[in-house]
């Protein structure tokens, strides 16, 4: 039998009400064999998320302020789930021992792990699978760094003896046993190792959106949704801004050729996006998507005969390692250079770093373009179509928005321009309606 994993994000598993829906999706197909939970998100606005109020109660305990209400809130709403789908689950004794240890002083991750713990305990009464913890097989060095070949070994050996198994996303352990969860969001990452260990035929990532769409909404009205998509258009469309997967969790099904499916748990009728090799691209459409990201800072930097200073480009470069500012591109001509900078990264630090490239490379001018906004047109098929570039150039030109950088790799997948940061809207409208409308 074929084998699908199935990962459910904290709204597919908020109340009760989603937890029927999760159950209609699963015994739909029996193919669908191994199911990670998040644990349970917010189910209106205003609402907390669990993994929130875990948090919440570690700070509280550890500056000496009492929790009660807040673990009171938690177990009002894993109880409230337990009794409106009529199971006979007794999670008193459960709900008992965590408030003990936390009380206790029990670590962060041990404390924020626990949401996803109880879901995927509940989920797997409900579905009448198998519930398998995954800091038995799930394990970390010493370091805290995920040890890839041991895990996968673990899980193959784990789930051979279980043909259908709940297993709880976001957490595994140490080599010492104690839990220790992955960043924020790290229930995709479990979800993909797992599939990757069973050889699934695909990795469902159930979520409250029907897969990826080719521009934000918030921008652009009802954008079309995209119906496949590759791992290399997905990395550059997650890096400007699109996320819907934890970027993490893409490697390990990547490595091992297995698409992902990204669905609406809400509309599990609707086909989501498919996430395939990047071997297998279609050239259907002639671009995918368009993200961007506002707050950057260009610095331009112009030097004559630069290309003749053969550790001119490194000298900028170190000055930047050495403020620990990371650089996100570096268009160049033959006697100038872009440094284009995150603000995020950046602070108050742009003064020294300006100062230090003077004095240590002599330009001939240093020129700070603040306020950018980058945008990035995506797709394999813009390699086959001509004219994209000119296509692009003139939707922004017919918009009245000016371009302040162009910067295009080699591969051609994308094709990345700076704006204004109050253009930034407007241009990813003139890009999507030029290329989709």
């Amino acid at each position: 039998m074929n084998i699908k994993v199935a990962k459910f994000g904290g709204s597919s598993v908020a109340d009760a009400k989603q937890f029927r829906k999760v159950r209609e999706i699963v015994l739909a197909d029996d193919c669908r064999r191994y199911i990670i939970p998040s644990a349970p998100g917010k189910r209106y606005g205003g609402d907390y998320k669990i993994t929130d109020l875990l948090y919440l109660c570690h700070a509280h305990v550890k500056h000496s302020v009492p929790f009660d209400q807040m673990f009171d809130m938690i177990c009002e709403r894993y109880l409230g789930i337990v009794q409106e789908l009529e199971l006979s689950i007794d999670l008193g004794p459960y709900l008992s021992e965590i408030k003990e240890k936390i009380s206790k002083g029990a670590s962060v991750d041990y404390t924020a792990s626990r949401g996803e713990y109880l879901n995927g305990f509940i989920l797997a009464q409900y579905l009448g699978y198998d519930f398998v913890d995954p800091k038995d097989m799930i394990v970390f060095d010493e370091f805290g760094s995920l040890d890839a070949d041991k895990t996968k070994e673990l899980v193959e050996k784990s789930l051979v003896e279980h043909k259908q198994a709940v297993i709880p996303g976001f957490y595994g352990a140490m080599p010492n046993g104690e839990v220790k969860t992955f960043s924020r969001g790290g229930s995709d990452i479990t979800g993909s190792i797992v599939a990757q260990a069973v050889g699934a035929e695909v990795y469902e990532n159930w979520t409250d959106v029907s897969g990826f769409l080719m521009a934000d909404p918030r921008i652009v009205e009802k954008p079309k949704q995209i119906e496949k998509i590759t791992y290399q258009e997905l990395r550059e469309l997650s890096y400007m801004g699109a996320t819907v997967l934890h970027e993490e969790s893409v490697f390990p099904v990547r490595e091992a050729g297995i698409p992902i499916n990204v669905r609406n748990t809400n509309e599990p009728d609707n086909r989501g996006t498919m996430i395939i090799s990047d071997k297998e691209s279609i050239h259907a459409n002639t671009i995918t998507g368009i993200a961007g990201r506002k707050d950057f800072t260009v610095i331009s930097i112009q030097k004559n005969r630069m290309n003749a200073d053969i550790s001119f480009v490194r000298r900028i470069l170190s000055i930047l390692e050495v403020n620990s500012i990371p650089v996100e591109h570096l268009p160049s001509g033959i006697d100038n250079i872009s440094i284009v900078i995150d603000d995020e990264y950046l602070g108050s630090k742009l003064n020294k770093i300006v100062k230090e490239i003077r004095e240590q490379c002599k330009p001939d001018a240093i020129e700070v373009y603040p306020n950018m906004a980058l945008i990035a047109t995506v797709g394999h098929g813009m390699v086959y179509t001509r004219g994209v570039a000119a296509k692009l150039f003139t939707s922004l030109a017919e918009a009245n928005i000016n371009i302040r950088m162009i910067d295009q790799g080699s591969s051609e997948i994308n094709i990345i321009v700076g704006v204004e940061t109050n253009d930034f809207e407007r241009a990813v409208q003139a890009i999507y309606d030029g290329f989709v409308e």
